[in-house]
């Protein structure tokens, strides 16, 4: 897992075998896999609520890596209920939301991992992976 500094561009998305967590299934870590759209091979990522990740700000702020628009138009963020503008102005599922950068093990393309979690609701803990795309 690392962050993303330098402009990027989304070349494609790939399929999450498992997209969201709730509650207990999220603790310690929620795993899941998705395959490389280069070569299909099959990658592991495990994302620790409040340890894994970087704040979406980043990507979007000064339009350094990535712009809203381009966020917005893939599909990777939507924008925020005015009654959680507070998280930010781009949210998954209008909760925190957090991407992290990671790499195929067998032929390193580069992949975006965005996602969101926290308190849905007293008692309903949900972590939400929006999905991986591929960038170059």
């Amino acid at each position: 897992m690392y962050s993303i500094s330098e402009k990027i561009s989304i070349t494609g998305k790939t399929s999450v075998e498992k997209s969201s967590f709730i509650n207990d299934e999220a603790l310690p870590s929620a795993i899941t896999t998705f395959s490389c759209c280069d070569c299909g091979n099959k990658n592991t990522i495990a994302i620790a609520p409040y340890e894994s990740g970087y704040p979406i700000f980043q990507l979007y702020n000064e339009n350094k890596v990535l712009s809203k628009d381009e966020l917005l138009k893939q599909g990777i963020v939507n924008e925020t209920s005015q009654r959680v503008l507070h998280f930010g102005e781009l949210t998954v599922n209008d909760l925190p939301t957090l991407y992290f950068g990671t790499d195929c093990t067998s032929c390193h393309s580069k992949y975006i991992c965005v996602f969101s979690y926290g308190e849905k609701q007293p008692g309903l803990e949900i972590l939400t992976i929006s999905g991986i795309w591929k960038y170059e």
